[in-house]
């Protein structure tokens, strides 16, 4: 049964004028090595936190770095489809916006049991988020074709739908960007006719004033910039250029080669205060731009949006690891032929997505030293290539090889089109949504004085992205299930209920 509302009563949770507060007994174990026998000993431990949330949802305006692309246009499209509630004919019926494929938007949280019957809320009920329909959008974009010319060069969605999109998109045109052609594939080149000019300390400038003029024309109370651009090549990361955010700040000055677009565009951010978010597979976050953003205390999260290929892989290697299968094979093939996959085709950018793709499984192979033993490792092999027909309709193949019980081979082969675009547009929804979000979150655990802010690097949003960016020291988990119970239990904790464990002892005893 789905309940649109609901309300936690509980002497844990207090509901204010402008805040939800609860406090949250948090249970968890240390483990360590015993010196007298070299036995591990686990021990339950429990802290207490209190949370904060401010449940004042701002008008949030959201700024797209490729706001012309494949992405950027479907996005747009998609939110003022749902806006203005416009329907369209298509040759199997009249068809209906809607926001599938979002956790927030259409996904389901359970809260409890109902004489005998599971109840969920929308996972957007649990705290009070903004809401798509609202996004004041903008962008940049080094072409600078309007939105509804580079929604029908995009070819993503049916023609009846655009031709009502178009005379809500004609004026939408993106602000000039920066293009750097030393980090894309050079068949980019005749795209880039809207570029910002100068040096990279003034491009970076140029970037920060176009937000404060957005921000100011919109009316809006916050920014959250995306990346949804090219991808780029690897930088360099040399120590002296990018390693700290001292020399990260003078590398702009002196205009060194090896500073990225994306990387402008986030340290832009961070000065500015406003979250930023990368949706492609390259290194903009560089050691010295994470050390500029933890001590600004921005939020920045990334990496690469995990949409379809990526998404079912850490699906499916946790369940076989999990089993006590062992994949010793993992080859995964694609081949599409929008945009990406042109600048793709560059060796440069192909090595990008290859790391991104192949480092998914790495936290649940090491997870089972039954199965692998120290350095073993499934052999992985990724390949794209760019085949023009297909164009947003990306063809994904992929074969699991797995070695099984006395010698005996399993395999799996799986064959996924996925609709490039219409799954990454919801997923750029998500990750802007919860990005809002985590900024209104507070909280504190025994001993500390002051209630603070989330970690600036958002583990939080490792649900949504190929590559997760975590703090140092921190393990980076990519088993799909366990990411997404960790954003929802967090969210749990925030209104005062307990985690989801699956346990169901009260249907036991």
């Amino acid at each position: 049964m789905l309940v649109e509302q609901f309300r936690v009563e509980s002497p844990n949770v207090q509901y204010g004028e402008d805040a939800i507060s609860s406090t949250y007994a948090y249970q968890h174990t240390d483990v360590e090595r015993s010196e007298a026998d070299g036995s591990w000993v686990v021990r339950p431990r429990v802290e207490n936190y209190e949370f904060r949330t401010d449940t004042r949802v701002p008008k949030l305006g959201v700024m797209l770095v490729g706001w012309g692309g494949n992405n950027g246009t479907t996005v747009t499209g998609g939110i003022l489809a749902n806006k203005h509630g416009i329907t369209w004919m298509t040759k199997d019926g009249l068809k209906k916006p809607n926001y599938f494929g979002s956790l927030t938007h259409a996904a389901t949280v359970r809260v409890g049991n109902y004489r005998g019957e599971e109840i969920h809320v929308p996972f957007s009920s649990l705290l009070p988020m903004v809401h798509p329909n609202d996004f004041v959008l903008g962008g940049w974009d080094i072409s600078g074709m309007n939105l509804a010319d580079a929604m029908e060069r995009a070819q993503v969605l049916d023609f009846e739908l655009q031709k009502q999109l178009v005379p809500l998109m004609r004026d939408m045109v993106p602000l000039p960007g920066i293009y750097d052609p030393s980090f894309i594939a050079a068949n980019q080149a005749e795209r880039a006719d809207n570029v910002i000019k100068g040096s990279k300390a003034q491009q970076m400038e140029t970037v920060r004033q176009q937000i404060r003029q957005f921000k100011q024309d919109q009316g809006v109370d916050k920014v959250i910039v995306l990346w949804t651009a090219n991808t780029e090549r690897y930088s360099e990361v040399i120590e002296g250029l990018n390693d700290t955010s001292d020399n990260l700040m003078k590398s702009i000055e002196k205009d060194e080669a090896e500073v990225s677009p994306s990387t402008l565009y986030a340290t832009a951010c961070v000065l500015e205060g406003v979250p930023f978010i990368n949706g492609s597979p390259q290194n903009t976050f560089v050691p010295g731009l994470i050390d500029l953003a933890v001590q600004h205390n921005v939020l920045i999260g990334g990496d690469d949006f995990k949409s379809g290929q990526t998404k079912m892989k850490s699906v499916l290697v946790d369940f076989l690891v999990g089993a006590g299968i062992k994949p010793t094979s993992i080859v995964s093939y694609n081949h599409l032929g929008n945009n990406d996959g042109m600048n793709l085709s560059a060796p440069q950018t192909f090595r990008s997505k290859e790391i991104s793709k192949s480092n998914v499984v790495d936290d649940m192979v090491q997870s089972n030293s039954i199965l692998y033993g120290p350095g073993e490792h499934p052999d992985h092999v990724v390949v794209i290539k760019y085949v023009p027909y297909v164009a947003d309709s990306k063809r994904a193949m992929d074969e699991y090889t797995s070695e099984i019980f006395l010698g005996g081979r399993n395999t799996i082969v799986m064959h996924n089109t996925c609709e490039d675009s219409l799954l990454a547009a919801p997923i750029i929804m998500d990750l802007v949504i919860l990005a809002e979000l985590v900024t209104r979150i507070q909280l504190k655990k025994d001993g500390q004085e002051q209630l603070r802010g989330f970690h600036p690097v958002a583990v939080l949003l490792s649900y949504l992205t190929k590559a997760p960016l975590v703090p140092s020291g921190t393990p980076v988990v990519n088993a799909l299930a366990k990411q997404r119970a960790m954003l929802e239990n967090v969210f749990r904790a925030c209104v005062g209920l307990p985690p989801e464990n699956n346990m169901m002892l009260e249907f036991k005893c």
